[in-house]
């Protein structure tokens, strides 16, 4: 999810980051009490917030919130582009373009612009050959030696590089959590400034934004392979976790690995790539939230001398495709040298329908928390499983899964985890929550919407996932009162339309140790 030599943020590869609709509500739904700080300082509606809403010629839209209480601003820049924008054959595009960002400008990173742009048509000129030759099965030994030609010429060009360039740029300056996240349906860059070094993020931002150098292209591409590698392919989870979309998504781009199936990344060119950014990731696709210690004045200043300039680029054509009807159940399995898992999946709506909230209230009831209904039936009291917990993914904006993952506790099995499952759905759709439940669900959801206004990256990442979704800010501020509407009826509706046996996608991890084989 970054260039190499940049840490890994905490969240995994496969889980969207918390400025999306479900994520943000399932956070909020699970945080733990309100600090006594937030508690004793009066808090605003989060839809009142004193936000400058600031839209360019070239459609870049930015959001600018003062906050005075540390000196530090945050910026979050979402471009709505993502998984479900590629297709067989270019997948990965996205993510791999969130490493290649890193790689500087023109003037950022090299130490011979010229030069190094000399090797750029070199290399490619000759990978170019390299594909043709593996096209038409020319003798191996020929494609080894182009091979090994191909990683000389990157090393040569690799002499002209300032290594981080960019990263130190920003290090020296006293940035914090530089770093970027690939979704299905969006790409964002986000990262944390001194108040006094605000200035700089507008200069290195822009530049970046207009004139992007993808050096050391091939090499970086092989980082993202080896991260599919281990986050995927020797991974049980990420292998689990990939396996069940393909099943449960047939036809919708959902479907997909953000991070791309491994044949399209060993092909995918620098030339293809940077046309790719060209189009879909200028300034009409964008969304910039900058919360913290600002003039609203000068940051507008900044914003029309360093952006306004640069062409508007194009969105990407509409995902028009939809997933058929699912008319049965289907069954997938994983062997692997590892613990038993599961994962049972039915197909829901996209984040505007109206039975979103119920979904997502759903969804915590079942497993927010230690007092969840999954959690306390299946880990606590009867000791079937050492994990279970429910998502709402992979995206928002098109029908999503509401997905149940567990993992058995020895000598339990899947199967006998699957059946408590479907038993603790069956109660809650003929007896529905109490009053209790539905009271501690909303109590958490309410202390969340407070935590979520304590922090600059925080309502960054909200403003900017919320206007990049829904179009305007104030969405999913609003959305909270959708939710604390939400009845025990609401609940029980959905569970029993929703989740159904001929609309559910099951995967299962089977364990190949000899061991501990399931009967």
């Amino acid at each position: 999810m970054r260039p190499s030599g940049r840490p890994a943020p905490s969240a995994t590869g496969r889980a969207s980051q918390a400025v999306l609709l479900s994520a943000l509500l399932v956070a909020a739904l699970l945080a733990g009490p309100v600090s006594a700080w937030a508690q004793e300082r009066p808090t605003p509606r989060g839809d009142a917030l004193p936000v400058r809403e600031i839209t360019l010629e070239n459609g870049m839209r930015f959001l600018v919130l003062p906050q005075r209480a540390v000196p530090t601003v945050a910026f979050v820049t979402q471009y709505s582009v993502g998984g479900v924008n590629e297709h067989p054959g270019n997948t990965g595009i996205a993510h791999l373009l969130e490493h290649l960002l890193f790689k500087g400008t023109s003037t950022i990173g090299t130490r011979a612009p010229e030069a190094e742009l000399d090797w750029f048509r070199r290399i490619d000129l000759l990978y170019d050959s390299l594909l043709a030759a593996r096209v038409d099965e020319v003798d191996p030994a020929r494609t080894r030696e182009m091979e090994a030609r191909l990683r000389a010429l990157e090393d040569s060009a690799r002499t002209l590089v300032v290594p981080n360039e960019f990263d130190e740029i920003f290090t020296r300056n006293g940035a914090r959590g530089l770093n970027a996240a690939t979704t299905n349906e969006s790409t964002l860059y986000y990262v944390e400034l001194p108040a006094n070094r605000a200035q700089l993020w507008f200069v290195l931002e822009a530049a970046r934004m207009s004139d992007p150098v993808f050096r050391e292209f091939y090499a970086e591409r092989d980082v993202v392979l080896e991260e599919r590698l281990t986050r995927v392919e020797t991974s049980p989870g990420g292998l689990l976790y990939e396996t069940h979309l393909a099943a449960a998504y047939q036809a919708h781009p959902y479907g997909q690995p953000v991070i791309g199936w491994r044949s399209d990344l060993e092909t995918h060119r620098r030339e293809d790539v940077a046309e790719y950014y060209r189009r879909y990731y200028g300034p009409k696709n964008a969304v910039v939230a900058i919360v913290g210690d600002v003039d609203p004045e000068r940051v507008e200043e900044w914003i029309h001398r360093d952006f306004g300039p640069l062409p508007p680029g194009e969105r990407p054509p509409p995902v028009l495709i939809e997933e058929p009807r699912q008319r049965g159940e289907r069954r997938v399995e994983v062997r692997f040298d590892a613990e038993p898992a599961v994962l049972i999946g039915w197909h829901t709506v996209d984040v505007f329908h109206e039975d979103a909230p119920a979904l997502v209230m759903l969804s915590a009831l079942l497993s927010g928390g230690r007092t969840a209904r999954l959690y306390r039936e299946l880990v606590v009291e009867k000791r079937l499983a050492t994990f279970v917990g429910v998502t709402l993914g992979p995206g928002e904006r098109y029908p999503r899964l509401f997905t149940i993952q567990a993992y058995p506790r020895s000598p339990h099995t899947t199967a006998e985890v699957e059946e408590a499952v479907y038993a603790e759905i069956a109660r809650l759709i003929e007896e529905g929550p109490d009053a209790a439940e539905l009271e501690r669900v909303r109590n958490q959801l309410e202390a969340g919407a407070v935590r979520r206004l304590e922090t600059n990256f925080g309502l960054a990442l909200q403003l900017a996932g919320s206007a990049s979704l829904f179009g305007d800010w104030r969405t999913t501020f609003l959305l909270e009162e959708r939710m604390a509407a939400v009845t025990a009826a609401d609940i029980q509706r959905v569970a029993r339309v929703y989740l159904t046996s001929e609309n559910r996608t099951v995967a299962t991890l089977v364990t190949t140790r000899p061991e501990a084989v399931e009967p």
